[in-house]
């Protein structure tokens, strides 16, 4: 099943975060920052545009971060290509990676509002702080009490969303709809174990990562999981889809 050559579309994807790895690499060699435009930040932030949303995605923080993820989609996605098709497994990349982004920043949102009433309820106005808002450094010209509150709420507009881990969740949980009874033999797993047990205790533990780190957190538990969701949705869709129409036949 892994033997399978590399099909174009997942290939593609390979190339394309490889290069722009490489290019971010050398642009900064040269004072030339690719990063901030490219990298998603909190809607709100004055660092975000709309474009971000897609070229996230194709962001990556160092190189272990690119080389685990590039080592997933090489893995599962060549396997899900091969069984879903170029179309279906490239609107299954990018929605998944949507999902992600949305999911993330909804829950952003949340402990967004919450900071807010935080300062509020400190007398310290919100808006106030974040307008002069540094977003290099993550400090406000606003004069304000050193407040935990206040730095965990500069993190949420400085600190962006990268790397193509959302849509690789998406891609990992298909292979488990396609493959649950496929046996994954991994380096930190002593023995074999089905992609039906494997995957969805990698979603679990994702999700308690996420409520036990329910704050600014480096680490964007929510958005594997969103992609994970959208992953499972359109997967199981598709799936349920072929098995009436070989029922049909």
């Amino acid at each position: 099943m892994f033997n399978q050559p590399i099909p174009p579309i997942t290939k593609n994807l390979l190339i394309i975060n490889v290069l722009l790895y490489l290019a971010t690499y050398v642009f900064a060699q040269r004072g030339i920052d690719l990063a901030t435009p490219l990298a998603a930040y909190y809607p709100e932030s004055v660092n975000f545009h709309p474009w971000q949303i897609i070229t996230h995605m194709f962001m990556h923080a160092n190189l272990t971060h690119i080389g685990f993820n590039m080592f997933a989609l090489w893995m599962f996605g060549s396997t899900v290509e091969h069984a879903l098709g170029a179309k279906k497994f490239i609107i299954l990349y990018f929605a998944a990676g949507l999902g992600a982004f949305a999911l993330f920043n909804f829950v952003n949102f949340i402990q967004i509002e919450h900071l807010k009433s935080i300062l509020t309820t400190a007398g310290v106005d919100p808006n106030s702080f974040l307008g002069n808002l540094d977003v290099s450094s993550g400090k406000s010209s606003f004069m304000i009490p050193n407040m935990p509150a206040a730095k965990e709420l500069a993190q949420y507009f400085v600190t962006p969303m990268v790397g193509a881990s959302g849509a690789i969740y998406g891609v990992l949980v298909a292979f488990g709809v396609l493959y649950p009874d496929a046996k994954l033999a991994l380096l930190f797993l002593p023995v074999p174990v089905k992609a039906k047990y494997f995957i969805p205790v990698m979603i679990a533990i994702e999700f308690f990562l996420g409520l036990e780190n329910f704050a600014w957190n480096p680490i964007a538990h929510f958005a594997h999981i969103g992609g994970a969701i959208i992953g499972f949705i359109l997967v199981w869709g598709w799936k349920k889809k072929l098995i009436r129409q070989y029922r049909e036949q």
